[in-house]
């Protein structure tokens, strides 16, 4: 419904007509950093950067988890308390783009890494 909604105000504001329209859905702190990638990542990844949202309907621990990856390694997870509307959207087929919005050297891990997730329309 709130993807309608979005692809409805984008024709609405005539944006059909450009090439590529991205509408930020959401915007969350990485989740499980700690046990991944991103300590050996660390100084190559840059605000900006794209990421890859994968779907794990498999995973044990939530049948809704998104893994994020950069370049290909493994970073962590969509926090589960977030990843409702996104598992929901990708497994839809929507096209959904991520990158990280914010680096911050931090004892905590769930502030060092925050990213955003875009719709395509």
């Amino acid at each position: 419904m709130r993807l309608l909604l979005t692809i409805s105000l984008a024709l609405w504001l005539g944006a059909a007509q450009a090439e590529s329209i991205r509408m930020l859905v959401q915007s969350s702190p990485l989740a499980g950093s700690q046990y991944y990638a991103v300590g050996e990542q660390w100084r190559q990844m840059a605000v900006g950067d794209r990421l890859e949202l994968i779907r794990e309907p498999d995973n044990r621990h939530d049948r809704r988890a998104i893994r994020v990856e950069w370049r290909g390694h493994k970073l962590g997870y969509v926090p589960r308390a977030e990843n409702r509307a996104l598992a929901a959207a990708l497994d839809q087929g929507d096209k959904l783009v991520a990158r990280i919005a914010q680096l911050t050297e931090h004892p905590d891990p769930w502030r060092r890494v925050r990213f955003e997730v875009y719709v395509e329309l």
